[in-house]
């Protein structure tokens, strides 16, 4: 098979392969329309939005969610561990990230602590059709997020379908229903998950029952060309069971290796409950005219319930014999946690859309929004080390210490609050000829007001954009402005389980300087993508990567800044399937209290990946995908409560390959005829799926564990899921 092989140099954009103008003479000086792309649905004005396809976010391989999965491998997107359909952006870190469905935005569960208790992403991809993801720079319609945007439109059915899928880590079934004229349409998609086999490939000696269960619906009814009312429904369920039983893990080095062991008693019951309903009216009187309002409610119970004592001994072994040498600790430990929490909110928000003609437009957004957050935290832990409580002072044996026994941590608070939050936002986008290049603009500004700190906070965003009129294919993009971090439940609780009402936004100043260049390889289309960047950061709120949840300080006493540079390679690499390479530079600093600049817990520096597709010219049915993953590993910061200053100890490169394998039997798209039973199915296809292909043990996090003599805290590596083989069957029936 024919497959393209590229020099590293073309991952460098050459700004200028000639700038010599075209010769048209056809061209006359009285342009009206200035069309750089078809309006569908789904569509943006957005210039830094990257697409994807909803068919390739099927097909990958991946543990977390199909499409969070495609997009951690763009090369702005970063993320440390296969379980979590979370992601970070250019140093930014989990909760920095917008997420809509329809316009409407998605909030996921917040006391998540554990990248395998998360289950589910709230995104179906059997539902989607149109991807929009922007890394930063985005325009002003989305809300107050310092990092990214990723926008989901569901699909319409056109006819009556039902599909499914069925693994050994779960399935899926989805019915679509269109009346006549497709009047009505329906989508509904119910999906189960359970990973116990996967975690079971964790080396440590732990029972699992993970069971993750989701319903989602999606209804329109066209009430006539111009008006059209649409809902959509979710429900979804986790229960995450968790019994440890032993664990040993070797880390170190080669000349000192050491080892831990650790024994479990207790267990960890979490159960999160999400519900949502949005009803939209979307009203067009004519092509220039579009309203829209929308209702929507959200509601979030969580429990996170575990009690589990362990002891641990920490040791050294001589490298030769393998006999221990040195006991550095030995000890144990009470984690204890009865935390609930509820959130409900509730709004409505309406939008105008003028376009006086098909090059521009201008929009007008107005949102409401109540909220409703209920708190009890009751979490400590206990270090108990050689019969001291941690903290604890060295002490000489020789006068015993009378002091108190303290914890190593207590959070206890119990908090209840109804603000309110409204918002506003307004923006022009013109497309237009200058001399012979084609320009786009969109610019606008947005103001939010929340009743909880009584912040005002306004965002002024531009885009611009120039195509010039040259041989080659390239189009320059700048974009930037102030982008805020509106706080929510995660920004105002402190460590001491409080709410701060006095805590502010973080702001982000942000300047995205982008070209794109296409161009054909092997009558092949291709296309490169550079972007630049830096950020300027200030009330900053220090945080605590505690695994995959983050915790916050509570105080706005930092700042920051990032920079960085993003390239990704796109194009058919294959013929008639999409492939891309895509590397990344990216540092993120923070000075807390003015001390200084050390790195963030998300700095990202290096990382590559890539995303390839394939099949086999005489048998195209047999086809493959292929996600690979290299990135740099991350400063996993301070233990909580502890100085951050004191701890910077960098996490061990991630290095991951997921492998997808598939035979179609059936495919809707080929000309082949099936008969017999086969003749039944639009599509059907078998797969096998390699996850973690070369068995990495790679690492989320660390455990610190204290010596008592010393005070020293060794960092004990937490590591992820190892080589696992899922047998994936897909279907869909006429």
């Amino acid at each position: 098979m024919k497959k393209l092989v590229l020099p590293l140099s073309l991952m460098v954009p050459m700004l200028v392969f000639s700038q010599n103008k075209k010769r048209d003479t056809t061209r006359t000086t009285d342009i009206e329309e200035v069309v750089f792309q078809k309006k569908v649905v789904g569509s943006t004005n957005d210039l830094t939005t990257v697409k994807i396809s909803a068919k390739d976010a099927q097909n990958v391989a991946s543990i977390s969610g199909g499409i969070e999965g495609i997009i951690k491998t763009l090369p702005s997107v970063n993320s440390n561990t296969e379980l979590s359909s979370q992601y970070m952006v250019r140093g930014g870190n989990y909760d920095e990230n917008l997420i809509y469905i329809n316009d409407i935005e998605i909030y996921r569960p917040f006391l998540i602590r554990n990248s395998q208790q998360e289950g589910l992403s709230i995104i179906n991809p059997d539902m989607v059709s149109t991807v929009n993801f922007s890394a930063g720079g985005f325009e002003p319609r989305y809300g107050d997020k310092m990092s990214s945007a990723l926008n989901i439109y569901y699909r319409e059915p056109e006819k009556f379908e039902l599909s499914g899928e069925a693994s050994l880590i779960g399935g899926r079934l989805t019915t679509g229903l269109a009346s006549k004229n497709n009047k009505l349409t329906a989508l509904f998609s119910g999906r189960y998950r359970n990973t116990n086999l996967v975690l079971n490939t964790l080396n440590e000696d732990t029972d699992f029952n993970p069971k993750y269960f989701d319903f989602q619906t999606y209804l329109n009814y066209h009430v006539s060309e111009k008006f059209t009312m649409s809902f959509i429904g979710y429900y979804s369920k986790n229960d995450y069971e968790m019994f440890p039983k032993e664990r040993s893990v070797d880390f170190g080095s080669l000349q000192r290796p050491i080892n831990l062991n650790v024994f479990y008693n207790g267990k960890e019951n979490d159960q999160y409950k999400n519900m949502m309903g949005t009803f939209s009216m979307n009203y067009k009187p004519s092509d220039k005219w579009r309203f829209t309002l929308d209702s929507f409610a959200y509601q979030n119970r969580e429990k996170e319930y575990y009690t589990i004592a362990s002891s641990y001994i920490l040791q050294t072994f001589d490298p030769i014999t393998g006999n221990p040498v040195t006991s550095y600790d030995v000890g144990g430990q009470i984690e204890h946690a009865r935390n609930d929490l509820f959130v409900r909110t509730y709004g409505t928000q309406f939008k105008t859309r003028f376009s006086p003609n098909v090059n521009t437009d201008i929009e007008v957004g107005f949102k409401f929004e109540k909220e409703n957050l209920s708190d009890l935290t009751n979490e400590y832990k206990l270090v108990d080390s050689s019969g001291y409580s941690i903290p604890h002072p060295v002490d000489d044996p020789r006068f015993p210490d009378a002091s108190e026994l303290d914890l190593f941590y207590s959070i206890v608070g119990s908090n209840k609050i109804e603000p309110t939050r409204l918002s506003a936002y307004a923006q022009y986008s013109q497309k237009f000829f200058w001399n012979s290049s084609k320009v786009f603009i969109n610019a606008g500004a947005r103001v939010a007001h929340w009743s909880f700190n009584n912040e005002t906070i306004f965002s002024p965003r531009a885009q611009f954009a120039i195509k010039p009129d040259w041989d080659t294919d390239m189009l320059f993009r700048l974009s930037g402005g102030i982008y805020y971090q509106a706080p929510f439940y995660k920004e105002i609780k402190d460590l001491n389980g409080n709410f701060n009402q006095n805590i502010k936004s973080q702001r982000s100043i942000q300047a995205i300087l982008a070209n794109d260049f296409e161009f054909e390889f092997d009558d092949r289309p291709f296309k490169l993508t550079t972007e630049a960047y830096y950020k300027k950061m200030d009330n900053l709120i220090p945080y605590y990567m505690d695994n995959v949840r983050i915790r916050y300080s509570g105080k706005n006493n930092a700042t920051g800044y990032a920079y960085g540079i993003d390239t990704r390679l796109f194009g058919e690499f294959v013929p008639g399937v999409d492939s891309w390479l895509s590397a990344s530079y990216a540092r993120i600093y923070e000075n807390i209290d003015g001390r200084g600049d050390i790195p963030r817990p998300t700095d990202q520096r290096f990382r590559f990946a890539m995303f390839y597709q394939d099949y086999m010219p005489k048998f195209p049915q047999m086809r493959v995908n292929l996600t690979l993953t290299y990135a740099m590993g991350l400063p996993n910061g301070a233990p909580v409560f502890t100085d951050p200053y004191q701890y910077q100890k960098t996490l061990p490169s991630y290095k991951r390959v997921d492998l997808g394998l598939s035979y179609a039997f059936v495919d809707a798209k080929a000309k082949k005829q099936s008969y017999g039973f086969l003749s039944n199915f639009d599509e059907l296809t078998l797969g096998v799926q390699v996850f973690n292909a070369f068995n990495i043990n790679n690492t989320v996090s660390n455990q610190w564990i204290t010596d008592a003599n010393t005070n020293l805290m060794y960092p004990v590596p937490v590591r992820l899921t190892g080589r696992f083989f899922n047998v994936k069957l897909e279907f869909k029936i006429k």
